[in-house]
Formats: structure tokens, C-alpha cells, sequence
């Protein structure tokens, strides 16, 4: 659960969301554009689309780099109704926004601009940002105290009023002084929005069209400017692998609380890692360094035990999994099942209190409740070419060592013998055996070890 889960929006004015996601990121290091890099198991860009959509945007513009058909599909993934926009020249962040001038010119009450880069702004924030267009305001900056405001720039304010924002390297000393300084974010009022953006020119050190000049462009045309403060983490920009690690650990706090709210135990909280959509019922328990990946579901009462890795899974209530359990896409395990020590699951149902306690690979199976299935059985589900299933049934018991090999059906009851190799389906009820006939030669040690130990003295 996250708190794009809980957050409900109030305001019935329309809001378009412009989202800023062309930068390159060089510092990242990547062939991957910057906001394609993940935190909590979905891209930064993800994080800003879900927020949004939380907050009540009911139009959302994307604004992205030339030939980045990889940052289109992620946004149709996420809002396949949004404007996509392609900023050929980069030449200040106005000009960006100006880039989804077609969106800009739908009428609209309140416009928010975003950035693909600050995945941790939530949704009750951009709902904060624009609450004071609806009394009046013409254009909402979000603060933030910095700490250190270096390369920020500065809100020059008179009282409870924002008369500017003034970029670090066009401020003076006094102006640097200032530590009240720009989270990047901004609401503007939808009547007005064009007007000011068109107004915004490139005389600056750097010669670029910055957003952040249509707070001054508003104020001389007579229109009043606010200012949403929110916390300094919330607005943390990444633009390199730290700052990536740094949003990561924000993030896995914020959700690692939000479990144990809900009423989860985490035993040891930092070493578990949760993904954006981990969902785990009442009464759950899970063990040290336990990694969960996208798309796992873990209903009430269910124990996940140590150096457990899950992904795509589905566990039910009263479940068992672990230690050194991998679930991968496709598992399913039943109430009061267990899947034990080095197991590894792959597109399996376990049944109601079957066990898999150790040493075992399932894949593309199915096994009926109360089933018991031995150390070191394998489904063998792939020839190189195509998968296939097995079907293991109700209350049967598979020997351990042994290997299924698929297509095959173990039926209700039914037995495998220990080290069996199985290829032809067993009924219910029977004993299957796949293995050469035992033979013992009397003797034959004590034979050996004196013919040894004769060439080993010569």
C-alpha cells in the first residue's frame, strides 16, 4: 500500500499536469534515459504519472527528448490517454512547457508543471500546490528550507508574498544568502498560463527561457503569487546513481511504514525491500532480508521467512515461504501451504496445504492440496523450445530425488517412487517407479580396496 492508494482528491476544478521528462541525464552514467531508472520497482517518471493521476489531474501533457520512443511507451503504459510532446531544442525550462502548447490551449483551470526526475513528491503535495489557485492566485512555486541552497534558486519574498525566484548563478551575494529556495514545481492558473509563458524571455547568464521568470511576469501584470512549502526530501531530484540510492532509501522508509501501519510485522524493517505495489494483509510476518519484487500479493496470517526473494506471486493466507525461498512470476501458493529451504517456484499453483519443504524446482505446475513433494524433485518444463505443464494431484506423494518430466500427470493419491525419473503419467492411486532395479555384490568392497591399495604401493 502506498499513498497514492490512500490519497483522495477534493477539488472539482480541471487540472492538466505537464510533465518534464526530455533530459538526457549524462551524470547517470546509462544508455537509459534518466527518468526510466526505477525506485521501488517502477521508473521515476512512473512514481510522477501515479501521483498525479492521484491528485485529480484529468489531463496530463509529457514532455520528452528526440528519439525517445522508449520514454513514449512508458508513459502510454501508465496514461495511454496523455499528450505526448518532443522537445527538439533544449533551451530552458519554459520553453519545455511550451512545447505542449496544444494542451495549454484546451481550457483548463489549473495547470501543474512536474518534472519526470522527482519521484517522491506525493500526491497530497501537488494538491497543496494547487489550492491557492482556486482563491485567487495566479501562479503557486513550491519551497523548500534547504540546508544547503547551493545551486538552488532563491525565493526572494516580502513578507508572506513571492516577488521572485531568482536562479543561483544570476544571484547576488545577498541573494544567495537566502535559504527559502525552489523545489522546481509550479501550479499556474489555466486562463493565464500561456500569457505568462509567452512573456518569459532568455536574458539570463545562461540564456535560456526559465520558467521561474513568469512569477515576476505575473506580479507586474497585476496577479497575485503564493508559495507551497513542503519538506526538502520530497523534492529530491535525482541526477546521478547516489541520488538514485538516496530517493530508493526515502522511498523503502516511507513504504516499510506504511506496511506496519497497516498492520504488518517487519522484524528487522531496514533489511527488508518492498516494491511500489507490494501488497500484504493483516498479521503477516516477514523475516530479515526478505526482497520483494513487482506484483506480490501475501494475504493475512502468511510468515515469509529469511533471504526470501518474491516476485509475481500470489501467497495466501496462513502460507509459509522460506528462508532462501524464490518465487517467481506465476506462483501461487495456497492457505497453510509451505514452500520450504532453496525452492525455487515459477508459474505453479501449490493447493491448500500442500508442502514443497526443500530443495525443489516447480515450473508450469500444478499441485492439488495436501500434496507433498520431496527434496530434490524438478519439473522438467522446457526442451529448449516450448514449456510444458505438469499436473500433480490431490494428496499425492512424490519421492525425493525424483524428476518429473513434462508433459505428465501424477494423479490424486498417487506415488513416486525415491530417484525416479517419471515420463509417462501415473493413475491415482498408484505407485510410480523410474529407476534401474538395485543389484548387491557381496564382498565386492573388500576386493576393490586391496586391488587399490596394491597399486597404489607400486
Amino acid at each position: 500500500m502506498t499513498s497514492t492508494d490512500t490519497f483522495k482528491p477534493s477539488s472539482p476544478r480541471s487540472c492538466l499536469a505537464i510533465v518534464l521528462a526530455a533530459g538526457e541525464g549524462t551524470r547517470m552514467k546509462s544508455a537509459k534515459p534518466k527518468v526510466l531508472h526505477q525506485v521501488a520497482n517502477r521508473s521515476m517518471l512512473g512514481h510522477v504519472l501515479a501521483a498525479l493521476t492521484t491528485a485529480g489531474a484529468t489531463s496530463t501533457a509529457v514532455v520528452i527528448g528526440p528519439d525517445r520512443e522508449d520514454v513514449a511507451k512508458e508513459v502510454q503504459k501508465d496514461r495511454p490517454d496523455a499528450w505526448i510532446f518532443v522537445q527538439k531544442d533544449r533551451l530552458g525550462t519554459a520553453h519545455a512547457v511550451l512545447t505542449a502548447r496544444e494542451a495549454l490551449e484546451q481550457p483548463v483551470d489549473d495547470v501543474i508543471v512536474a518534472f519526470g526526475d522527482t519521484p517522491l513528491i506525493l500526491p497530497e503535495t501537488f494538491a497543496k500546490l494547487r489550492a491557492p489557485l482556486a482563491e485567487g492566485a495566479a501562479v503557486v512555486a513550491m519551497g523548500f528550507e534547504a540546508k544547503d541552497p547551493t545551486g538552488y534558486g532563491r525565493f526572494i519574498t516580502s513578507g508572506d508574498q513571492l516577488l521572485a525566484i531568482r536562479e543561483h548563478k544570476d544571484a547576488s551575494e545577498a541573494e544567495r544568502a537566502i535559504t527559502l529556495c525552489n523545489g522546481g514545481l509550479m501550479a499556474i492558473r489555466g486562463d493565464v498560463a500561456l500569457t505568462l509563458l509567452d512573456r518569459v524571455e532568455n536574458t539570463n547568464v545562461k540564456g535560456e527561457y526559465y520558467l521561474t521568470d513568469i512569477v515576476e511576469i505575473a506580479r507586474h501584470l497585476g496577479h497575485r503569487t503564493a508559495i507551497a512549502v513542503v519538506s526538502e526530501e520530497e523534492v529530491h531530484g535525482v541526477n546521478d546513481r547516489a541520488q538514485l540510492a538516496a530517493a530508493e532509501r526515502i522511498i523503502q522508509e516511507r513504504l516499510r511504514h506504511e506496511v506496519m501501519a497497516s498492520g504488518v510485522t517487519l522484524v528487522a524493517p531496514e533489511t527488508v525491500f518492498l516494491s511500489h505495489d507490494t501488497r500484504l494483509g493483516q498479521d503477516v510476518v516477514v523475516e530479515p532480508h526478505v526482497v520483494f519484487g513487482p506484483g506480490v500479493v501475501v494475504e493475512a496470517g502468511a510468515v515469509i521467512h529469511s533471504f526470501s526473494h518474491l516476485e509475481g506471486a500470489h501467497i495466501a493466507a496462513g502460507a509459509g515461504v522460506g528462508p532462501f525461498a524464490r518465487l517467481r512470476p506465476g506462483a501461487s501458493v495456497g492457505p497453510r501451504a509451505k514452500v520450504g529451504n532453496f525452492v525455487e517456484i515459477k508459474n505453479t499453483e501449490l493447493g491448500a496445504g500442500a508442502k514443497v519443504s526443500h530443495l525443489t524446482y516447480l515450473g508450469d505446475a500444478s499441485v492439488g492440496a495436501e500434496a507433498n513433494i520431496g527434496a530434490g524433485t524438478i519439473t522438467c518444463n522446457y526442451d529448449g523450445f516450448g514449456k510444458y505443464r505438469t499436473e500433480i494431484g490431490e494428496g499425492a506423494f512424490i519421492g525425493s530425488n525424483s524428476s518429473l518430466v513434462a508433459p505428465v500427470t501424477i494423479g490424486k493419491g498417487a506415488f513416486v517412487g525415491s530417484g525416479s525419473v517419471i515420463t509417462e503419467s501415473i493413475p491415482a492411486d498408484a505407485l510410480g517407479l523410474g529407476r534401474g532395479r538395485q543389484t548387491v555384490k557381496e564382498g565386492w568392497a573388500i576386493a576393490f580396496r586391496e586391488k587399490a591399495q596394491a597399486a597404489k604401493r607400486k
